[in-house]
């Protein structure tokens, strides 16, 4: 069963720095590719990082490009997004999901059940 469990959201100040871990269970991040997205209340799916396997090659949305990083640790099942000079527009529920193939794409397979980033002063 394939599951992703999001943690290390909460309060940061605008300027500040976070890291979100994305725990995962029941595939190998080796062969399917990986990504954050947020979703704000009212406002539509963002899909910001993507890692994809088995190169690693990351992608990243305009908005956060230069100061988000994504990762993963293949031996730990672990995913990342390391989030610097955060703004309050970052403010929004954090996801992390898996794609049905190596490839990132548009369409999340299994995504966990969000963690929660607030930017502000």
């Amino acid at each position: 069963q394939v599951q992703l469990v999001e943690s290390g959201g909460g309060l940061v100040q605008p300027g500040g720095s976070l890291r979100l871990s994305c725990a995962t269970s029941g595939f190998s991040l080796a062969y399917y590719a990986t990504g954050w997205f947020r979703q704000a209340p009212g406002k539509e799916r963002e899909g910001i990082a993507c890692i994809s396997a088995p190169d690693g090659t990351t992608y990243y949305a305009d908005s956060v490009k230069g100061r988000f990083t994504m990762s993963k640790d293949i031996a730990k099942n672990m995913v990342y997004l390391d989030m610097n000079s955060l703004k309050t527009e970052d403010t929004s529920v954090y996801y992390c999901g898996t794609f049905p193939t190596s490839r990132c794409g548009e369409n999340y397979d299994v995504w966990g059940q969000g963690t929660e980033v607030i930017v502000s002063s």
